[in-house]
């Protein structure tokens, strides 16, 4: 098993230095038609977690530009509100609204969701980027490990509860779930909060990004013809607060290769704006690309029965 973790960071490593850095997006750019993000959101709603800072704030200010009513969910109330303030500023759109929510806590995501939960209330775009690395097992006051709260738990709750408004949305509405490349040095396992085995927050990082791909693959299933569509993607490694918190030593190596935060947002926006058509429901993109969720070797795929059973398991927790 060391050695398999071992053979799976060195090839996710030369995969990454191969395809995430700025370089390679610079490169993959030009093959990137800037038509398909300049389209007019006017009359579309909008839900962004984490979007006071990085490629959540640069989803925002996008989408807000294209005349989308933005609603930006934040943890942090002075933050938020100034976070706000900037993109209404440098868009003039005043249609951006700020919902205070700490995603760690599943209670405030549901109250926060009842908010949009009246019947006149269509969703066309629903951001999953609110995440977190944290490298200690810490235990939030409702009993979940707080990397599984918020990159899991956080995220099947909001998706879960939203989906009537995204039928109202739809056709043509959408959810986005900002994932992350870590996920390929992961298989999908049923240990969802680290209770086995001494507690590795890049792990657990790792596992919770796997299971955000994988949900996505499950939501594309159970929810086919319903018009909307299901995505993850990985924005590829870009530099920003979260990043120079939880992971300084990478971000101080790779400093000078990290993708710029609005670099990091292009895949998010164009999956927003793309029709639903010409996308693949259930499938994982980066840069305006779908690419695999397995890397040769690596041993982490996995069984439709270990899916429904991990999907089980976190509807049970959270209570849906």
């Amino acid at each position: 098993m060391v050695l398999l973790e071992a053979y799976r960071l060195a090839a996710f490593s030369t995969y990454g230095l191969l395809h995430f850095t700025k370089g390679a997006y610079l490169k993959h750019m030009k093959s990137f038609r800037e038509a398909d993000t300049h389209v007019d959101m006017t009359g579309k709603n909008c839900i962004i977690t984490g979007s006071n800072s990085g490629i959540g704030f640069e989803t925002a200010k996008v989408l807000a530009a294209r005349g989308a009513t933005v609603y930006m969910i934040c943890r942090n109330k002075e933050r938020g509100e100034a976070a706000v303030s900037r993109i209404k500023s440098e868009t003039g759109n005043e249609n951006v609204h700020l919902k205070v929510c700490d995603m760690s806590s599943l209670d405030q995501v549901r109250r926060c969701v009842e908010e949009f939960s009246h019947s006149d209330f269509a969703l066309h775009a629903l951001v999953n980027n609110a995440g977190l690395m944290e490298h200690k097992r810490v235990i939030t006051a409702e009993g979940l490990e707080l990397n599984f709260a918020v990159n899991v738990a956080a995220v099947y709750t909001m998706t879960e509860l939203l989906l009537p408004q995204l039928k109202k949305g739809a056709p043509g509405a959408r959810v986005i779930t900002v994932a992350s490349g870590g996920m390929l040095t992961s298989p999908l396992m049923n240990d969802l909060q680290y209770e086995k085995g001494k507690f590795n927050g890049h792990a657990q990082y790792a596992r919770n990004k796997r299971i955000q791909v994988a949900l996505t693959e499950k939501w594309a299933e159970d929810h086919k013809g319903s018009g909307v569509g299901f995505y993850s993607m990985h924005p590829g490694w870009v530099d920003t607060p979260a990043v120079s918190t939880s992971m300084p030593q990478f971000q101080k190596t790779l400093q000078n290769q990290l993708r710029t935060a609005d670099q990091g947002a292009d895949t998010v926006i164009w999956l927003t704006t793309q029709p639903n058509e010409l996308l693949k429901s259930g499938a994982f993109y980066f840069d305006r690309m779908e690419v695999t969720k397995h890397l040769p070797l690596c041993w982490t795929t996995y069984s439709s029965q270990l899916l429904n059973s991990v999907v089980d398991s976190i509807k049970s927790i959270c209570k849906i």
